[in-house]
């Protein structure tokens, strides 16, 4: 298996972990699980949005996520590969266009929202891995393709996290 199977693989597992997480939040999926915080819907939207930024930098458009000077790519880059290491996130805030007011209406809207985007997502990852092309990310520069991948799936562990029923990442 190659490093981008590898990483697309897991990174599909995550997103499946996901759903299943948000899935079993049963009534609660559109309710925010405290005061300020996100409720399952709203995760999987962030997610899926996320994904879809992805798919746009892979392409060249531009993306919703934070575009940040090129001067200071090579210290970011840095950061994402301890981040990378680390296998963790901190928590923060998210910019107004990852922000969502709200997601989809149902689990299984939401599943099909989250899958659909993973598919863009893993296409478009597939398609530059394919090439030898980095991804060009607004926030770190030339980044290689599967340590990007895995830094999404990262991401998706993290808001996995967030949701009820998660099982223990191994």
């Amino acid at each position: 298996m190659s490093e981008i199977d590898a990483a697309l693989a897991a990174s599909r597992q995550a997103a499946e972990q996901l759903l299943g997480n948000a899935e079993s939040s049963g009534p609660a999926w559109g309710t925010p699980r405290a005061p300020g915080k996100w409720s399952p819907s709203q995760v999987v939207e962030h997610i899926a949005r996320s994904l879809d930024a992805s798919v746009a930098i892979a392409h060249g458009e531009t993306s919703s996520f934070p575009k940040l000077p090129a001067i200071a790519h090579p210290l970011l880059r840095i950061v994402f590969r301890r981040l990378l290491k680390a296998k963790s996130w901190p928590n923060g805030k998210t910019t107004r266009a990852m922000n969502p007011e709200a997601g989809p209406p149902t689990p299984a809207d939401g599943r099909a929202r989250l899958q659909a985007a993973h598919a863009r997502y893993e296409a478009a990852c597939r398609e530059l891995a394919a090439r030898g092309a980095p991804i060009r990310t607004p926030m770190f520069g030339a980044v290689p393709v599967a340590d990007f991948v895995r830094f999404m799936e990262q991401h998706m562990h993290h808001h996995g996290r967030q949701l009820p029923r998660h099982a223990t990442r191994a």
